[in-house]
């Protein structure tokens, strides 16, 4: 189940993010829609980083039953990034999701040998959709 708090007038492809998210794990999770301004001030409180970004991964605690955890998406980068790489917000959103996902699955693109890197790219391909965060910034 995926508990979703959306601030923003994002619309969400919930139909396609279940999907996903029923492929990767059976636990719960939240996930947060916000503005650059609520973006920038969780990144800042949480990570000491003063900008916004497009998406925050907040992990809990395993144990059972646990909720995997939190992501936060910036619904304003979503439409930025959307209308930049020509592609639907609706698709931006899901590679958004994808990735702050695999990070709460543990992946970690900044230090792995690229699996996080290829584990998107399945999924890009599962559900067709056009290049992720780590593909189209490292070709």
């Amino acid at each position: 189940m995926i508990d979703i708090d959306n601030q923003s007038n994002l619309s969400i492809p919930l139909s396609v993010i279940t999907k996903i998210h029923a492929a990767l794990t059976d636990k719960e999770l939240e996930l947060l829609i916000v503005n650059d301004d609520e973006m920038r001030q969780i990144n800042s409180e949480h990570r000491g980083v003063d900008k916004s970004t497009d998406v925050l991964s907040f992990p809990f605690e395993e144990h059972p039953m646990s909720p995997l955890g939190s992501l936060v998406i910036s619904a304003d980068h979503v439409k930025t990034a959307a209308e930049h790489f020509k592609h639907s917000q609706d698709d931006e959103f899901c590679l958004l999701f994808i990735h702050g996902l695999l990070h709460l699955l543990g992946y970690d693109h900044e230090v792995d040998e690229g699996q996080m890197r290829q584990k998107e790219k399945e999924l890009i391909e599962k559900f067709e959709l056009p290049n992720s965060l780590i593909i189209r910034t490292q070709g």
